[in-house]
C-alpha cells in the first residue's frame, strides 16, 4: 500500500481543473445582454467586489477580472483571488441573487472567497439550464443542503464543496438527479448520516472525495454503477462499517488512487484482489491488513451501535460480585470511613490547639514589645517551623464533583473526531498539552486539549477541571467536557472559537489578505480590553478562593465570531495568596515579627 499523499493532492487538484472547464472561454467584444449586466452589477453590491477588479463604465467581458464571456454573453464567473471593500468585509454574506440574471452561465467558481451562510434553496432552479460546474469549496458555507439547492441542474458536471462547515444529512433525491455529475468533492465537512446509495449509481462519477465528511453506514452491496476506470475514490476519515463488498474491491483495484483509511471496515479485504497501485486502507478494523485500529476500539465502536463485529472479542468481564461478598466489603468501608473521619477530628483539634499556642504566643511577645519589655526567648525557631510547614501548594487530586464537570467522552470518538489526532489537524504544541481541531458527530466544531507526560505534567489537566467546577463564565473559554479513561493520556474538549487568538489577530494586516478575516479596529480592541478585564475580575473577586491566572499573555485571549473575549490558558490557574487571604501560618508570622 503506498500512501502518495502529495501525488494525491495534485491529482485532485488537477481532475478538479479539468473537469471545472468544460470548454475555453474567451472575452469576445463587448457585453450585448442587458440581462447579464445587471445581474453582474448586482453581484458586484451584494458581494462588495472592489472598483479595481470590477471597475465600473468599463465593459465586463473586456476588463472585469474572472467574467468570462463566449458571443457577448458571460458564461463563466470565476471569483478566485478578488477582494471585497473595506465595506463589504463587515458583514460577508452568500448574497449571490445576481446568478439569476446570468442566463447562459455555465461555471460558477468562489474557491476560497468568503461566503459565510447558508445554500440559497433557490440555486438549482435559478442557474441556467447551461450551468455544468459549482465549486464553492472553503467559503465558510454553513448549514444543510437544500435538496432544491441541487434541483434543476441536470447538467451539472463539477460539484465542489469541499472544505465547508455544512451539515445535516445529503439530498438523497436531488443528488440522484446528477446523472452527468463526473466530479463530486464533499471532504472535510460535518455532515450526518449516511451517504446516498443514489451516489453509487452515477455511472460516469469518476472523482469522489468525500474524506472527513463525518458520514457513516455500511457500503452497498448491490447498486454499484461507478466506471470501471474511475480516477479517485476516497472516503478516508468517516464512520464508514462492515465488510467492504466484492464489487469494491474490484473497483480499487482499477481506481487510479484508492483511500478507505481512518474508518471502521473489518473482516478480511484480501488485499491481493483489491489493492490498487495507489491504494489506502490502514486505521481499520481488518484482519488481514497491517497499521489497524486496536482490537478494543474497534470492539467498542461496534457495540456502542449495537452492530455485529466480524473480528476477535475481548474476553468478557468478570462477574459482579456476590451479595454476601458486597455486604462484607461495605461493612469494611463503613468502619474505614468511621476511623477516617474520627482521625480527621482529631488532626483538626491539633491544628487548632497549634494555631492557638501560635496566636496567644505571638499576642504575648507584641504586648512585651508594645510595654517595652523583652521577650524570654526568641522567635526564630518557630519561625523557621512554620516556614518548613508552608512549603508549596500541591495540586489536588481528581475529586468526584471535578470529574462531573462537562460532558465525558469516549476516547475513539475524540480521535475520530481530529482523525485520529493526525498532523493536519493539529493547531499547535500548547505548554500544557498539544492542541487539535475536530468535529464531533452531531456536527460541533471543537478543539481538543491532549495531555500526555511527553507534552506537560500528568496532573497538568487538575486545575482546569478545579476552576470549570467552580462554574462555566462566559469570559472563560467554552468548556464541553473530558476523556480522562487513560493513565497515561487525559483529554479535555472546547468548543471551537472562530476568531482564534489576539496574538493572530493583533499582527494580522490590515489589508485583507483571508476572505472573512477583519483587522482589529478601535471598538473592537476596546471590547477586547474590557472583555479581559471581566474575565480576571471573575477570577479574582468571584472565585472562593480568588484565582490567579499566571499566563495572561496576547495568545490565551480567544476571540469568539462576535470578537467576544474567552479568555483560555487556564493549566496554570491556581488560588491567589493576597492580603485577604493568607494561610494562617504567614498571618501569624508576621504578627509575631
Amino acid at each position: 500500500m503506498v500512501r502518495a499523499r502529495g501525488l494525491w493532492a495534485l491529482l485532485l487538484v488537477a481532475l478538479a481543473a479539468a473537469a471545472a472547464a468544460p470548454g475555453a472561454v474567451l472575452a469576445q467584444g463587448n457585453l450585448t445582454s442587458r440581462s447579464d449586466l445587471r445581474g453582474l452589477y448586482a453581484l458586484r453590491g451584494s458581494l462588495g467586489l472592489r472598483a479595481r477588479d470590477w471597475p465600473r463604465h468599463a465593459d465586463p467581458c473586456a476588463a472585469w477580472a474572472g467574467v468570462g464571456c463566449r458571443g457577448g454573453r458571460v458564461v463563466s464567473l470565476t471569483l478566485v483571488g478578488l477582494r471585497r471593500t473595506r465595506l463589504g468585509r463587515l458583514n460577508p454574506r452568500f448574497q449571490v441573487d445576481g446568478l439569476r440574471n446570468l442566463t447562459q452561465l455555465e461555471v460558477f467558481n468562489a474557491a476560497g472567497f468568503g461566503l459565510p451562510g447558508s445554500i440559497p434553496a433557490w440555486l438549482g432552479d435559478g442557474l441556467a439550464p447551461t450551468f455544468q460546474s459549482l465549486d464553492i469549496s472553503a467559503c465558510a458555507v454553513s448549514g444543510e443542503i437544500p435538496a432544491s439547492a441541487l434541483s434543476g441542474l441536470g447538467n451539472l458536471t463539477t460539484l465542489n464543496l469541499a472544505g465547508n462547515k455544512l451539515s445535516g444529512p445529503l439530498p438523497a433525491a436531488a443528488l440522484a438527479g446528477l446523472t452527468r455529475l463526473r466530479t463530486l468533492n464533499l471532504s472535510d465537512n460535518a455532515f450526518s448520516g449516511a451517504l446516498p446509495d443514489a451516489v453509487w449509481s452515477l455511472s460516469v462519477l469518476s472523482v469522489l472525495d468525500i474524506s472527513r465528511a463525518n458520514l457513516t453506514g455500511a457500503l452497498p452491496t448491490t447498486g454499484l454503477a461507478l466506471p470501471a476506470n474511475a480516477q479517485v475514490v476516497d472516503l478516508s476519515g468517516n464512520l464508514f462499517y462492515g465488510m467492504v463488498p466484492e464489487a469494491f474491491r474490484r473497483l480499487f483495484a482499477g481506481v487510479l488512487l484508492a483511500n478507505i483509511s481512518g474508518n471502521y471496515f473489518d473482516g478480511k479485504l484480501n488485499v491481493t484482489d483489491g489493492g490498487g497501485g495507489n491504494a489506502s486502507f490502514e486505521l481499520n478494523c481488518f484482519l488481514d491488513v497491517p497499521g489497524q485500529r486496536t482490537q478494543a476500539d474497534c470492539q467498542q465502536f461496534y457495540a456502542r451501535r449495537g452492530l455485529p463485529y466480524d473480528g476477535p472479542v475481548n474476553p468478557p468481564a468478570p462477574q459482579p460480585e456476590s451479595a454476601p461478598a458486597r455486604k462484607k466489603k461495605h461493612k469494611k468501608l463503613k468502619y474505614i470511613l468511621i476511623g477516617a473521619i474520627g482521625g480527621g477530628l482529631l488532626l483538626v483539634g491539633a491544628l487548632a490547639a497549634l494555631v492557638f499556642c501560635f496566636a496567644y504566643s505571638g499576642r504575648r511577645k507584641h504586648d512585651q514589645r508594645e510595654s517595652g519589655a523583652t521577650p524570654s526567648a526568641p522567635s526564630g525557631v518557630a519561625a523557621t517551623a512554620a516556614v518548613g510547614a508552608s512549603g508549596g501548594t500541591q495540586p489536588s487530586a481528581l475529586s468526584a464533583n471535578t470529574a462531573k464537570v462537562g460532558d465525558s467522552f469516549a476516547y475513539d470518538q475524540l480521535a475520530s473526531a481530529t482523525s485520529g489526532f493526525g498532523e493536519e489537524r493539529l493547531i499547535k504544541h500548547g505548554h500544557s498539552g498539544d492542541l487539535y481541531h475536530g468535529v464531533l458527530q452531531d456536527g460541533t466544531a471543537v478543539v481538543v486539549k491532549r495531555i500526555t507526560a511527553r507534552v506537560a505534567r500528568k496532573d497538568a489537566y487538575l486545575a482546569e477541571l478545579d476552576l470549570f467546577a467552580k462554574g462555566m463564565h462566559e469570559r472563560l473559554v467554552p468548556f464541553l467536557g473530558h476523556c480522562l479513561d487513560k493513565e497515561e493520556e487525559k483529554v479535555l474538549v472546547y468548543k471551537f472559537v472562530r476568531n482564534g487568538d489576539l496574538s493572530s489577530a493583533l499582527h494580522r494586516k490590515s489589508r485583507d489578505d483571508d476572505e472573512g478575516m477583519q483587522s482589529l479596529d478601535w471598538i473592537k480592541r476596546l471590547k477586547i480590553a474590557t472583555g479581559v478585564a471581566e474575565a480576571l475580575c471573575y477570577l479574582h473577586h468571584e472565585c472562593t478562593p480568588p484565582m490567579v491566572h499566571r499566563d495572561v499573555q496576547a495568545s490565551s485571549v480567544l476571540l469568539d465570531d462576535k470578537f467576544d473575549v474567552r479568555l483560555g490558558s487556564l493549566s496554570e490557574v491556581c488560588p491567589q495568596e493576597g492580603e485577604g487571604h493568607q494561610n494562617v501560618i504567614t498571618k501569624l508570622l508576621r504578627f509575631s515579627s
